[in-house]
């Protein structure tokens, strides 16, 4: 058996918690990244400056190798708090200066100064007002000869730092000497370190001011959904004309919007459709109800009629006379009754999609038949057909016998209307529609009030005068004829009296194919 799918909620997460959350996680990464790439650059400058400053300070102690003893040229070194060793070409060493872990420790590279103090470059060779002590080099063989020589230049220099926090510099002389400077790297770490705690230390207060700072501006950027939501509030108890209208509906949230707007239109318009179409319905069924009522109605006459002379028939003893008028009673109103089935069956039949047989006809031909047939029904009808189209007559594609139903409804309404006797006129003429034809049947008859000639054509309406008309129908003849043009495409209309004409005119439009 297959599992029901789970109805999965939507995420409805705060949209602005995770805004500020994630921008202040981007700019953590950032201030980070931007702490720790400061502290790697800056520390590679401060070691490249103190590498720097240890080769100037062997370069001064080069030139001054030969000048002084060596003995006085380590002591000037490490009073700079410079670990030295020079090594003499004879094999002869002297060392001076703080020790490793003293270094570590330190002091450190502050103690060497700037490029140029005292204590080396004023004694060096060839600087202003220096010379050579009397003396200085009594001590030994090696000092002597020291002093004798006229300086040294740094064949070669090699930067060593097996100790993180020591910088060694290994000098070669062109006189074979080996200078060794060492100084501690302490104050580089310690600066760096000191600079990643302001760094961190900035970088929170920034952070916190960040967030007041989003806080504020995503509030302001979320203002639009936050009336959204009261607009939808407000449609929900019952303000449907409440519409969003963006000023910018290019926008994210102006295309949201105009969305949002959209769908109303369409729930509000499926709600006028729905309200119509139960008024549709409730009408329909209004007018159902009133058919079947006015059917029985009409049905009950010629009924009632036939069971009366039925009755007297069958249960009184009558003469011949009475017994043939009562019988003559009794078909007059069976043939009334089927007449009326006859015209709600023709009417149910145009309702469900009238079947037409459609054939080339002349449409003057059927209106001079049926007047033909009018004249034998009612010899003292006076009835009038006229042509009035231009040029010779066109044949159209229709129900002959259809169209000749709706004629003879026409025609028999506008004799009824006056008394049997008319006048009558039938009119043929050309429509303003391309190829149509305009038929109108007119009378002298009592006309049809203005605001009955679009109710005439409901089922089973009769007007006064209708009813007072001897012979009047049941009110359908109307409504099927209209049917029946409807179904040719055309229709049949009550129209406004023209000239001194006072009785009513019904004008029938049919198209030509």
């Amino acid at each position: 058996m297959s599992r029901p799918s789970e109805t999965v909620g939507l995420r409805t997460g705060s949209l602005r918690t995770r805004t500020v959350l994630s921008v202040l996680a981007l700019l953590t990464v950032l201030l980070l990244a931007l702490c720790f790439t400061v502290q790697f650059v800056l520390g590679e400058r401060l070691r490249a400056q103190l590498e720097e400053r240890l080769q100037d300070r062997a370069s001064a102690a080069a030139a001054l190798v030969g000048t002084v003893s060596n003995d006085d040229l380590a002591s000037r070194l490490s009073a700079q708090g410079v670990s030295v060793l020079i090594e003499s070409p004879d094999g002869g060493s002297v060392v001076a200066g703080p020790t490793p872990d003293q270094l570590r420790r330190g002091p450190d590279a502050s103690g060497l100064g700037p490029l140029g103090g005292p204590g080396l470059e004023a004694d060096a060779p060839g600087v202003a007002g220096s010379s050579s002590t009397p003396g200085a080099g009594a001590d030994t063989g090696a000092d002597q000869r020291s002093g004798s020589a006229s300086g040294s230049t740094i064949t070669s220099s090699t930067i060593t730092a097996s100790d993180p926090q020591i910088l060694t510099l290994e000098s070669k002389l062109s006189d074979g000497t080996v200078l060794t400077l060492s100084v501690g790297a302490g104050s580089v770490d310690q600066t760096l370190h000191q600079l990643l705690w302001i760094m961190l230390g900035a970088s929170a207060v920034f952070l916190l001011l960040a967030a007041a700072a989003l806080i504020l501006v995503v509030r302001g950027a979320l203002h639009p959904l936050e009336s959204m939501t009261a607009v939808a509030r407000d449609i929900a108890r019952g303000d449907r004309g409440r519409r969003l209208r963006p000023q910018k509906p290019r926008t994210e949230i102006g295309r949201v919007a105009t969305a949002f707007d959209e769908m109303l239109d369409g729930v509000e318009g499926a709600e006028r459709a729905a309200v119509n179409a139960e008024r549709v319905a409730r009408d329909a069924e209004q007018r159902v109800r009133s058919f079947v009522s006015d059917a029985a109605h009409e049905l009950r006459t010629p009924v009632s009629g036939m069971q009366a002379a039925a009755d007297t028939l069958v249960r009184s003893s009558v003469d011949r006379a009475e017994r043939e008028r009562l019988a003559s009673h009794v078909v007059r109103e069976a043939a009334r009754a089927s007449r009326l089935i006859d015209d709600m069956l023709m009417m149910a039949r145009v309702d469900q999609g009238l079947v037409l047989h459609r054939a080339p006809i002349d449409v003057a031909t059927i209106v001079v038949s049926e007047a033909e047939r009018q004249r034998i029904r009612r010899p003292g009808l006076e009835l009038t057909c006229v042509d009035n189209r231009d040029g010779e007559a066109r044949t159209m594609v229709g129900d002959a016998e259809r169209l000749s139903q709706v004629i003879a409804n026409l025609v028999d309404n506008a004799a009824r209307m006056t008394g049997g006797d008319g006048p009558v006129t039938v009119t043929i003429e050309d429509a303003d529609a391309a190829d149509a034809v305009r038929i109108e049947v007119s009378d002298r008859g009592p006309g049809v009030p203005v605001q009955d000639r679009s109710r005439i054509f409901d089922r089973l309406v009769r007007l006064d005068s209708a009813r007072n008309a001897s012979g009047g129908g049941a009110g359908l003849g109307l409504p099927i004829a209209r049917g029946i043009a409807r179904a040719h495409g055309g229709d049949l209309v009550c129209a406004e009296p023209s000239g001194t004409n006072a009785g009513a005119v019904f004008v029938l439009t049919l198209p030509a194919g």
